[in-house]
């Protein structure tokens, strides 16, 4: 199904559910549920049992404030709009920062691929998702949610702006910095992709 066609199904379930129809509030559940949990896991890195409460979190605060919802944008952006908002809620509740590279190179890209040269396939698919988490998670806030937005969820850049109430300029300018930033700490495992990705920002 296009965006199109998935964007009026949307408007069609918000309308049946604001008034009141629980059935078509869980049919949008499902349909969104698996891409919020990803969204919600890339942006604050926890143990599975800590997403799938923020996950929830989203939802239940999607449905509080489904009124709200005036079809301006699609449902997904104001569902990711949401989700932002309860990730960062989150991490301002915490109150222990975690130390992500360490000055000794310990925890570096390039040691953690150099001590699983060998591993199996599946084994570096979790380093791999493990390094990235790890890049994405020294990032500030703002550039994060931008680049997650794009780079992992496939949204369009008017769709990030969308989502998270901001200028389109500011998206374009936030993915840029934010891939800058990456570049230097997934060198060794994504290679010349990303660099040449990151040298222009989007006109």
């Amino acid at each position: 199904m296009d965006d199109t066609r998935t964007n009026a199904a949307d408007q069609e379930l918000v309308a049946a559910a604001q008034r009141g129809d629980l059935l078509a509030f869980e049919t949008l559940v499902r349909r969104h549920e698996a891409l919020v949990y990803r969204h919600v896991r890339a942006l604050v890195r926890e143990q599975a049992e800590d997403v799938d409460d923020l996950a929830q979190e989203v939802f239940v605060r999607a449905y509080r404030f489904l009124g709200n919802f005036r079809g301006e944008s699609s449902f997904r952006s104001w569902l990711y709009r949401v989700a932002i908002n309860v990730t960062r809620t989150h991490r301002l509740r915490r109150t222990r920062q975690q130390a992500v590279w360490a000055d000794s190179g310990e925890g570096t890209t390039a040691s953690v691929i150099e001590s699983h040269s060998e591993v199996d396939d599946l084994e570096w698919k979790y380093v791999r998702r493990e390094l990235i988490a790890r890049a994405l998670a020294s990032l500030p806030a703002d550039l994060r949610e931008s680049v997650v937005l794009r780079d992992v969820h496939g949204f369009e850049y008017q769709e990030i702006a969308d989502a998270m109430g901001v200028p389109l300029g500011t998206v374009e300018s936030r993915i840029f910095r934010a891939r800058k930033r990456l570049r230097p700490l997934l060198a060794d495992l994504l290679g010349p992709a990303m660099a040449a990705e990151s040298e222009e920002p989007r006109r």
